[in-house]
């Protein structure tokens, strides 16, 4: 029912009107400011009819219209000429001519825009509204999508819902925060004991009702279930009427993964759009939890192999030292028997001491071998580097190793690139890196078969390796001298390039097995190539032979990868 007041203090006019708003009307008159606006305030007119021949009309409206903003405001007036204070706070004009009829549709119209003003009002309010809980839910997707700590993503999660709730209590029952069940009580006012021991069983049995024909993922106990409590303004106390409010509850899962569940109690009813964001904002954090326990499971994993790494490292020191300091014994005991300094030897004794000479040459190597993989890892292996030229690395160990490969039955020689320009590195190291290689050629390589050392400068766009060693020298830049060790031997499977290069390997063939080794000589030179800021890779088919290739940086190059 539309109510209309009528301002004037003409008894004619206002029985008039009277007579014009009978029913469905709920009319109102006055003839006084004040009492116009009591009944403004208390009655709240949808029209408001102010005879301009009263002295306070233009008083009366202003006043009138600070109150209802919203009511339609028109003017009766005998006048052509009008002030415009008034003109502007004003919808429609009345006139003493006009008939019955056109009062009550000019009445009616302005009653239509009002409605129309009002109905558009509250759409705005519902528009910005829901633009307000987009924002809302955007800001806590990308607070979500920002963080691994899961501990974090809950709060995350309660901030955002009281930001678009405006709840009264949450109760989250949460199994991924801590190393047990955790009750989170984010809560308007402080809780009894008696309240909260209510709202701990409610949230058990809640929980359970989620796996009515199936074993919960976890067995709590509402009496030592552990909570933490935020309270906004603990001045003030719920009573046990918070069980009459409006609630909701939802699961935090994702799959089989389950984080817990969430209960949210507020005194006024809550609409079908809290219930969307509600359900919304409790899904969208299982994925990020699910990924913050992945991640914590990985960085758990690491930090075990981390420890296992480190206690390998620690266990391979102490036992190289320990073995080392025997094996030292043994071979000066062997070195005085087979220097005749014990007296003469027969035949069979002389050739099973070399035989044990050897062998203790071999562990000695192995342990070495364990004792430089073990400072490599520890970062402790000490490097001398300074200009030097590959020619004299390469001629040592063409040197040092000639009479192996002569005994074996191997040709050993050396295709050099003559005026090579320096490089900046540890000579010692590159000896021990190219004594391998040449050493594993002559283990795998029959007799007759020739071994050839190559060196030569190129650029690092001009390196082609083999595709899976295409990462480990994506990153070189400059020129670089290159050095290749190519044999004749048996050759290596292309799908067992790369673990070539891995600790303690051993490529399966029978002449590896025969052979032996601690399958560390290649994985130490990866290693003391990266610390000069170089590479090492290979090339092999089966039966046709290898080609190990190493490059260094050229001493300008050097300078500046460093």
């Amino acid at each position: 029912m539309s109510k209309i007041l009528f301002i004037s203090q003409d008894e004619e006019k206002t029985k008039k009107y009277s007579q014009i708003f009978k029913k469905p009307y709920e009319f109102f008159t006055s003839s006084d400011e004040n009492t116009a606006l009591e009944i403004g305030e208390s009655c709240m007119p949808d029209v408001i009819i102010t005879d301009n021949s009263i002295k306070f009309a233009k008083s009366v409206i202003k006043k009138l219209k600070s109150i209802l903003p919203s009511s339609a405001y028109i003017l009766l007036t005998s006048k052509s000429e009008l002030e415009p204070d008034i003109i502007k706070n004003v919808n429609a004009f009345l006139t003493d001519e006009m008939s019955d009829n056109l009062i009550l549709s000019t009445v009616h119209v302005n009653l239509k825009t009002k409605n129309s003003l009002e109905q558009l009002s509250g759409a705005n309010k519902d528009l910005a509204d829901s633009l307000y809980r987009l924002n809302v839910l955007y800001s806590t997707s990308s607070q979500f999508a920002g963080s691994l700590d899961k501990q974090k993503l809950v709060d995350y999660m309660i901030e955002g819902m009281d930001k678009a709730l405006s709840f009264d209590l949450t109760c989250t029952l949460a199994f991924c925060t801590e190393a047990e069940p955790v009750l989170i009580l984010n809560s308007l006012y402080e809780i009894s004991e008696e309240l909260l021991s209510a709202i701990k069983l409610r949230t058990v049995l809640n929980y359970k009702s989620l796996f009515e024909n199936k074993t919960p993922p976890f067995e709590i106990d509402a009496e030592n279930l552990k909570v933490i409590k935020n309270v906004k303004y603990p001045a003030n106390r719920f009573t046990f009427t918070l069980f009459r409010y409006d609630n909701m509850f939802a699961p935090i899962s994702l799959g089989d993964n389950f984080f817990g569940c969430i209960e949210i109690f507020k005194e006024i009813p809550f609409s079908s759009d809290d219930a969307t964001y509600f359900q919304t904002i409790a899904q969208q954090v299982s994925l990020p939890l699910k990924s913050a326990s992945l991640y914590q499971e990985i960085k758990e994993t690491n930090q075990k192999l981390e420890k296992l790494e480190r206690l390998k490292s620690e266990f391979i020191s102490i036992v190289s030292h320990e073995l080392r300091t025997p094996l030292t014994a043994i071979k000066n005991s062997l070195d005085i028997l087979t220097g005749g300094k014990c007296g003469e030897l027969n035949d069979a004794g002389e050739k099973f001491l070399l035989m044990a000479k050897r062998n203790v040459q071999r562990l000695s190597g192995i342990i070495n071998d364990l004792l430089d993989l073990s400072k490599i890892e520890a970062g402790k292996m000490d490097y001398h580097f300074a200009n030097m030229n590959i020619h004299s690395v390469i001629d040592y160990v063409k040197t040092s190793l000639s009479g192996l490969a002569k005994e074996k039955g191997l040709n050993l020689i050396a295709e050099e690139t003559e005026n090579l320009p320096e490089i900046c590195a540890d000579s010692q190291r590159l000896e021990q890196v190219l004594t391998n290689l040449v050493s594993n050629a002559i283990k795998f390589t029959p007799e007759g078969k020739t071994i050839t050392i190559r060196s030569h400068i190129a650029n690092a766009n001009q390196l082609n390796p083999n595709d899976c060693f295409k990462d480990d020298l994506k990153n070189l830049s400059g020129d670089y001298i290159v050095v290749c060790v190519e044999d004749e031997g048996i050759g290596i499977a292309q799908k067992d390039l790369t673990r070539a290069f891995d600790k303690f390997a051993q490529i399966e063939n029978s002449l590896s097995r025969k052979v032996g080794g601690s399958g560390l000589g290649l994985p130490i030179a990866k290693q003391l190539l990266q610390a000069h800021s170089g590479a090492i890779w290979c090339d092999s088919e089966p039966d046709k032979g290898s080609r190990f290739y190493f490059a260094i940086p050229v001493a300008h190059s050097y300078e500046l990868l460093h």
